[in-house]
């Protein structure tokens, strides 16, 4: 017996024998069913001997017979009502197992998320990439072939989706292209770590989206359910799906807060904030305001996460605050890092140990967040130095600022633009997908070993853009990403540490030294910041002028 569970309700096997009933009763299945029709292969028993053999474990059994290749909706109908009847867990079988899978996904469309449907039977080794549109449209077989065609279709409408429509547009302005994001609304989030330490409005970080899509841009309104490579499709919620020549993918990633046991339930009360959601960056100032003797907590959970700084940025900009106001003595900081390091490139370290010190915080490395009790104002770290083994241990705060767990979003991870790790796989100087070549993606969501920082993204889609221009006239790409990444460190009001830096930890300042050291803490890196980036991000980056950004080409030699 070869059984792979799909959920604790059921799983699928490949082709049983008598023999094989009495190790499922055994394993403690309570049903089986047959998807396989008697007679198609020479070698299978028939339903009866299983039935029989099912009867004498003390098991149920049923015959839903489907041709391979030939799952009608019928099909997935019945297969939905033999799982609401039958004694659980359900053993199903067919040939290879692929038929049970797909019946099982598609009785499930209209009651469990396609992604997690989807990464269900990609877990139990069984790809519905073949069927996806049949679980969008509620598990039944779709009538049309596409609502709308593009040249470029863009999922995503956060920085990296709206600044390369932006310089696709002021490359060619004739160009179709539609954007596809459901959210209505815009943030600059780099604003909310200023947010948080009492220095920027929260509605300063927030646009609606009608306003920045670029004109002549065709908005549609709605959430990507997946993926079909292979047909230059991408199917939306409802089962809508646009055709595309080319698609550029820069959804952004997923805050996963249910990863930390206890995190969502407290968030925004009982002490606990977070920079990284809007709602809760002014709670974070209101924390720190109050704040007058305690605890203090702030946490940074496994890379990769997007702005690595913003962590210890909001841990310096609160201290800040503490130090100015005379409490900072009666008030003790602890940063929890699930990392080994304070920041990753060496060469900025030693400026911010100086805040370390001059905060008096204490640095607890190999600390990953696992659990939090608020109304007990308890934090659960599990710590894991090397060569030690995990040890769990629990700090009472008065105050917690949390930077939650980070992964792609649940429709990229099971797609088929995803690698081994769930991000979209692409080459990290084009950007272009390693597999599918009329592909792109840029922001957060690609595995290019690069910072996730929107200055990131402000250097890729100008990258981007040449080469699907490029591309369109029929030439090799042409625009190369450095790999090029900045983290305004704040380490108090008024003085930034300016982190700049590309692949392999390559430092890349984009001034010269006698005007800004970015390794040093300067005034003029904190005007930055404060007055020049978000003009920036509005007026330029999103508009597609690139100041500073125009693309590296790759030498003919490449």
């Amino acid at each position: 017996m070869d059984d792979k569970k799909i959920t604790d309700k059921i799983s699928v096997s490949v082709q049983l024998t008598a023999a094989d009933i009495k190790a499922a009763a055994k394993a403690g299945y309570r049903s089986i069913i047959c998807n396989r029709p008697d007679g198609e292969g020479g070698d299978q028993p028939t339903f009866s001997e299983i039935d029989a053999a099912a009867k004498k474990a003390g098991m149920e059994a049923r015959y839903l017979p489907v041709v391979a290749g030939k799952v009608q909706d019928a099909d997935a109908d019945a297969f939905g009502a033999a799982m609401r009847e039958l004694p659980k867990p359900v053993l199903a079988y067919c040939r290879t197992g692929t038929r049970s899978a797909t019946l099982w996904s598609l009785s499930q469309a209209t009651k469990m998320p396609l992604a997690d449907i989807l990464a269900a039977t990609k877990a139990a080794g069984y790809d519905m990439a073949g069927v996806v549109r049949r679980i969008a449209n509620d598990g039944k077989t779709p009538t049309d072939t596409a609502d709308a065609s593009y040249d470029i279709v863009i999922v995503g409408a956060g920085a990296g989706g709206i600044a390369v429509a932006a310089s696709l547009i002021s490359r060619n302005s004739k160009l179709n292209i539609a954007i596809v994001d459901p959210a209505g609304t815009h943030y600059y989030q780099p604003g909310w770590t200023m947010v948080g330490g009492g220095i920027f409005e929260p509605q300063s970080t927030a646009k609606t989206m009608g306003s920045l899509i670029p004109r002549g841009v065709h908005w549609i309104k709605s959430a990507v359910a997946a993926f079909e490579p292979e047909n230059d499709a991408v199917i939306l919620d409802g089962c809508r799906v646009l055709k595309y020549t080319r698609l550029i993918v820069t959804p952004g990633l997923k805050l996963d807060w249910d990863k930390v046991e206890g995190l969502s339930e407290t968030l925004g009360r009982n002490g606990v904030t977070s920079n990284y959601r809007y709602d809760l960056a002014p709670y974070t100032w209101q924390l720190v305001q109050g704040m007058k003797s305690g605890r203090a907590l702030f946490t940074q959970p496994p890379m990769p996460i997007k702005c690595a700084g913003a962590p210890q940025k909001a841990l310096y900009l609160s201290a800040d605050h503490w130090f100015r106001s005379g409490v900072l003595k009666d008030i003790e900081i602890g940063f929890h890092n699930a990392g080994g390091v304070l920041f990753g490139i060496k060469e900025y370290v030693p400026a911010l140990m100086e805040y370390i010190d001059k905060y008096d915080a204490n640095l607890n490395f190999f600390n990953n967040l696992v659990s939090v009790d608020g109304p007990n104002k308890t934090a659960t770290f599990d710590v894991a130095k090397p060569d030690t083994d995990v040890e769990r241990i629990e700090v009472e705060f008065d105050m917690m600022h949390v930077c939650p767990p980070q992964t792609a979003p649940d429709f990229i991870r099971i797609s088929p633009l995803a690698d081994a790790a769930g991000w979209v796989d692409v080459a990290q100087d084009t950007l272009r997908h390693k597999t599918y070549e009329n592909i792109w993606s840029l922001g957060d969501v690609m595995n290019a070993p690069n910072a996730k920082t929107a200055a990131a993204a402000r250097k890729q889609a100008p990258v981007v853009a040449e080469n699907i221009i490029s591309d369109m006239a029929g030439k090799p790409q042409t625009a190369a990403y450095d790999g090029y990444g900045s983290c305004p460190l704040t380490v108090e009001k008024g003085k930034i540490v300016l982190a700049e830096f590309g692949y392999g930890g390559k430092m890349l300042p984009s001034f010269p030294k006698f005007i800004l050291d970015g390794t040093k803490p300067t005034r003029l890196a904190w005007l930055l910041k404060e007055q020049i980036l978000p003009p920036i991000y509005w007026k330029a980056m999103l508009r597609g002028k690139e100041w500073m950004a125009k693309p590296e080409k790759i030498s003919a030699k490449q």
